[in-house]
């Protein structure tokens, strides 16, 4: 993983660009190089400035940005997991490199990107025709801004975080495809001059043509101080994933969805899966575990000559107990060597007054209720329902994997610290996104990945911090199996079709939604954002079934929603965890009870605006 960052100046440049960035949020993301690099073409009026700072995870060191002979630059933040060659010891930054500058036609330069299954934002200048090329991957797995400028000395400015400045205006780059500058244009029109080549879609892949115009228009309306934006008609960027199974049962059965009086439990969820839905499972889990393999073996570690006991963790969990981290942890117990250990990262917002009755029901739920407990003398102001799941997903693990040490890490936030942090470096990092769904996700996945918390050593509560830099999270199956309450809305107004559309949506938006602002937040710590429900082969798996095999929202919340990673729980071994009904993180931590409850998730955050903080 890298942090990156180029400004492109016109006219008159004075060539003192790298005086115009603090890089210090950079350097967060890339604590193992940091390499500037200026680039002057004044005969035809432009100049570049580019910055690379790179956290080491594959193959060897390898600084960027990285130059050619020619003068091409590249700067790269991505993993490339498959689609192009990159052997246990090469680093894909320089592969990457060497198969972009082996092209002279853009549609070459589009069929590599194509390929690349994995996570990437890019910047890529091809200095023989004066064009910068930069773009994210079909899901916007991985963070790039930009801001675009009057002054021409910094008309056009990309980065992988915002810039701490008053009156910037950073946004997302879409990730609706790649982006071509022409230089030598921008300089002659003294504005910028962009070119959108759009990925590709099949008319089957539901909503995303219907809503091709009305992206496109956004994107344009995004440029308000362009001259010349044209999207391309190449259909050389191809979508990575297949198209989205349509199809709807002949029965469709929305007017059942709320009549089911089935009790929640694993009993009863095994008595409801057939020989197909365990087939389907089986296939899901193959998938899956390839996916996660890819995830947690793609890193640089320690010498075997290490002694096991001092051995640390290379992999975190972002872990809540639930049944997407849970049965991530699982398959990662799969590959990851056996004496290194898994931290699992468990955050907890500090609650005033603790119910004992809500802390009750969460342990019933959770197995973890004792004869004769004094619910009352036990409680923590740290016991919320996701500190409570994880502890009860923590003995699954130890009783399914015994030989893996699981590093069970309390993060403890306070009110108090909350509101530091936020202030000095979290509000930057969720903009430009300003929502409090995104204050509360944000300050939730930051003090979750930083893994500064305590871990139980002997019966002791001792100090503790993560040595893990890839941090594994379980986002990508909700918003695939229809694990969302809304889905359920949907799905009881509209039947299937209604949750075919939702769950459409889901995928087409999450880059902007989610996606930029977990990388910024959890990058920040020099950690890599790791999704394995969002690789390809995954998301390709997914969308060939029909929806009715992934969720049944005609079975209760608990076993209705992400069905088919249910019955997959249940071959893996797992108990409790399979029958857990979906928790949003910030309710589950209790961070968005905190401060001000009453407030709505789509509200605009004045929390998130440094200088305000109470």
């Amino acid at each position: 993983m890298c942090g990156i960052y180029c400004r492109v100046g016109v006219g008159s440049c004075s060539g003192n660009c790298s005086n115009l960035y603090n890089d210090a949020n950079l350097k967060h993301r890339g604590p193992n190089s940091s390499q500037h690099l200026f680039k002057c073409n004044l005969p035809d009026g432009y100049c570049c400035y580019f910055s690379g700072h790179v956290l080491h995870l594959r193959g060897s060191l390898t600084p960027q940005p990285l130059q050619d002979k020619k003068g091409n630059v590249f700067l790269w933040n991505g993993e490339v997991f498959g689609g192009i060659e990159v052997s246990s010891n090469d680093n894909d930054s320089e592969i990457m490199f060497q198969h972009l500058t082996s092209c002279d036609e853009d549609h070459n330069i589009l069929s590599v990107f194509s390929r690349v299954q994995g996570p990437w934002a890019f910047i890529y200048f091809q200095a023989n025709n004066h064009s910068l090329w930069f773009g994210r991957d079909f899901f916007g797995r991985r963070s790039l801004l930009w801001e675009f400028s009057q002054d021409l000395t910094k008309c056009l400015s990309l980065s992988s975080v915002a810039e701490c400045t008053p009156g910037s205006d950073w946004q997302e780059v879409p990730s609706s495809g790649v982006f071509k500058c022409d230089l030598y244009s921008c300089a002659k029109l003294k504005s910028v001059a962009l070119t959108l080549y759009p990925w590709t879609t099949s008319p089957e892949f539901i909503l995303k043509e219907e809503m091709l115009e009305q992206e496109q228009s956004q994107i344009l309306n995004s440029f308000p101080k362009l001259k010349s934006v044209v999207i391309s008609e190449s259909k050389n960027l191809h979508t990575p994933v297949s198209p989205l199974n349509t199809k709807i049962p002949e029965e469709d059965a929305k007017l059942h969805s709320s009549s089911s009086k089935i009790q929640i439990t694993v009993d009863n969820l095994r008595m409801l899966v057939t020989n197909e839905h365990k087939k389907n499972a089986q296939a899901f889990i193959n998938v899956l575990n390839k996916s996660v393999q890819r995830r947690v073996l793609c890193l640089h570690r320690e010498s075997n000559f290490v002694p096991e006991d001092e051995k640390k963790a290379n992999v975190a969990v972002l872990f809540s107990g639930g049944i997407d981290s849970m049965i991530l942890a699982v398959l990662a117990d799969n590959h990851i060597p056996p004496e290194e250990p898994i931290d699992l990262l468990n955050v907890s917002f500090m609650q005033k007054t603790p119910n004992p009755t809500k802390l009750k029901k969460y342990m019933i739920g959770t197995s973890m209720l004792t004869p004769n407990m004094d619910i009352a003398a036990s409680r923590s102001p740290f016991d919320v329902p996701d500190r409570i799941t994880g502890q009860s997903g923590l003995k699954e693990l130890k009783a399914l994997r015994p030989l893996r040490t699981w590093n069970f890490v309390e993060i403890n936030v306070t009110l108090e610290e909350l509101k530091e942090m936020r202030n000095v470096s979290i509000s930057h990092l969720v903009q430009p996104l300003g929502t409090v769904l995104d204050d509360s996700i944000g300050c939730a996945v930051w003090f979750a990945s930083r893994g500064r918390g305590l871990l139980n050593i002997n019966e002791k509560m001792t100090p503790y911090i993560s040595t893990a830099k890839v941090v594994l999270t379980g986002i990508g199956a909700d918003e695939q199996l229809a694990g969302y309450s809304r889905h359920r809305v949907r799905f009881d107004n509209l039947g299937y079709k209604g949750l075919l559309e939702e769950l459409a949506m889901e995928l087409n938006r999450i880059s902007s939604r989610n996606l930029g602002r977990d990388d910024r937040v959890i990058g920040d710590h020099g950690k890599e954002a790791r999704f394995p429900y969002l690789d390809e082969d995954v998301v390709t798996f997914l969308n060939t079934l029909p929806v009715w095999e992934k969720a049944d929202l005609t079975l209760p919340r608990g076993i209705g929603e992400k069905f088919i990673l249910r019955v997959a729980a249940l071959e893996l071994g797992l108990m409790s965890s399979c029958v857990l009904p979906k928790r949003a993180m910030q309710f589950g931590c209790r961070i968005a009870k905190m401060e001000n409850s009453t407030e709505k998730a789509s509200d605009k955050c004045s929390r998130l605006l440094p200088g305000l903080q109470d």
